[in-house]
């Protein structure tokens, strides 16, 4: 007897622990619901989990799932927390142990446009078609699988003509990458443009050290890759590999400019001239074209839209233009590098709609010193070895190495339009 009572309160205190822990958790993760909601930082920007409540046991796997902390467990059931953080690759939809979850597009609020396609993924203009993000498929397994089965309908349909291309690809994350080796596979003539200078597309922007894989892919001349999960560097690297060893030619800094028919094909525009093709793959994500700042010196090769490794600039004079997470985190994480003055430019009176913790290192940082903070300020242009910029005070040239302009992208969406694309405007819905 005497055994069975230490088993029996030893199991009580396990219980106890447990249940004043997530009861600690769960105050945490209703802190961050509420700082969200007050930070206006609720809205996903795309494909994004709805938990159903009634079925949600509030095991927490989905919560677990999440490299992004976007869902947290809030009186007893899953929760998005941090919606604007939500990248939509679904890890938390194969985590779920009782179906609780649904991918869906936009809110009640805001909606979504997403193309319509068949399920040969072929919009509504034949011999255009739409794979990946775009499409609003965030997972990377299918977004692979969309690219590679839009070229199979291709191939099947390839007809030789006066064309310079069977296909042209425009863009270079999961889904272009799986369709231009697709197209190798079949003896297809193709171009792959990308309007960046690196591939992977949505993927390359993840944080660093991100699950970026869940399940596995399928792709041609390459086989099954079983990766399971897999941070996005070793993603990115594998990709490198793929290329070098397939010679998959892909055109960097090449961005698509318009779509217009042309006979029984499309003529695609570009920045460096135009393409007749007998089928267009649109896979582009939905982050856009980078914003510019159209001002004097932008073109110069020291101004990028966005920060890849903040050592690069030790030492350096940095600019960084925006107001959002990403210009407050890559200022911050610039302000941390050794000898770098780093100065932070927004046009308006308070930065709006951003974490609280980047918030805060800001402040820190500008507190210590190491980040200038310059408010209802803009670019005026860009020389050398300086910047002209407007502020409350005046124009004020500062020395200046790089400037990272962190303004956002632009979807083609009017463009698309243009060349005669459909679109639904989701709002809550798969």
């Amino acid at each position: 007897m005497q055994y069975l009572a230490l088993y029996a309160s030893a199991l009580i205190l396990v219980w106890v622990l447990y249940v004043r822990r997530q009861k600690r958790i769960q105050r945490e993760h209703k802190q961050q619901l509420d700082a969200s909601v007050a930070a206006g930082l609720v809205e996903p920007p795309s494909l994004h989990p709805v938990v159903d409540l009634l079925r949600c046991l509030g095991s927490s796997s989905c919560v677990t799932a999440c490299p992004e902390e976007a869902l947290g467990i809030v009186d007893g059931k899953a929760v998005l927390i941090n919606g604007a953080a939500c990248i939509g690759h679904g890890a938390c939809l194969a985590a779920c142990p009782v179906d609780a979850i649904t991918l869906v597009f936009g809110s009640e609020k805001r909606g979504v446009d997403i193309p319509k396609v068949s399920p040969e993924f072929e919009s509504n203009v034949p011999g255009l078609f739409i794979a990946g993000e775009l499409g609003g498929m965030g997972l990377i397994r299918k977004a692979a699988e969309q690219g590679r089965q839009a070229i199979e309908v291709m191939r099947k349909k390839r007809a030789r003509g006066a064309h310079d291309f069977d296909v042209v690809i425009v863009g270079c994350g999961p889904a272009g990458l799986s369709a231009g080796l697709s197209s190798i596979e079949h003896k297809l003539r193709y171009k792959l443009i990308e309007q960046e200078s690196s591939l992977g597309g949505s993927v390359f922007h993840y944080p660093r050290n991100k699950i970026a894989m869940t399940a596995p892919v399928k792709l041609a001349l390459i086989g099954t890759v079983r990766f399971g999960e897999v941070q996005k560097e070793k993603l990115l690297e594998f990709w490198q590999k793929v290329v070098a060893q397939t010679k998959l030619d892909i055109a960097f800094r090449e961005c698509m400019q318009g779509i217009e028919r042309a006979g029984d094909g499309f003529v695609v525009r570009t920045d460096r001239g135009s393409y007749r093709t007998r089928s267009v793959l649109l896979a582009l994500g939905r982050r856009g074209t980078p914003r510019k700042l159209e001002v004097p010196g932008e073109e110069s090769p020291k101004v990028v839209y966005r920060l890849v490794d903040a050592s690069q600039y030790d030492g350096q004079a940095v600019l960084v233009v925006g107001g959002g997470d990403s210009a407050l985190e890559a200022a911050i994480a610039l302000a941390e590098q050794r000898g770098t003055t780093v100065t932070l430019s927004y046009r308006s009176a308070a930065f709006s709609r951003v974490k609280q913790k980047n918030r805060l290192a800001v402040d820190e940082a500008q507190r210590a010193g190491r980040l200038q903070v310059e408010l209802e300020s803009t670019v005026q242009s860009i020389s050398a070895k300086a910047v002209e910029l407007k502020t409350s005070k005046g124009v004020q040239s500062l020395r200046n190495d790089a400037v990272i302009v962190c303004a956002g992208g632009q979807l083609p969406i009017p463009l698309l339009q243009q060349a005669g694309i459909e679109f639904d405007t989701k709002y809550g819905t798969q």
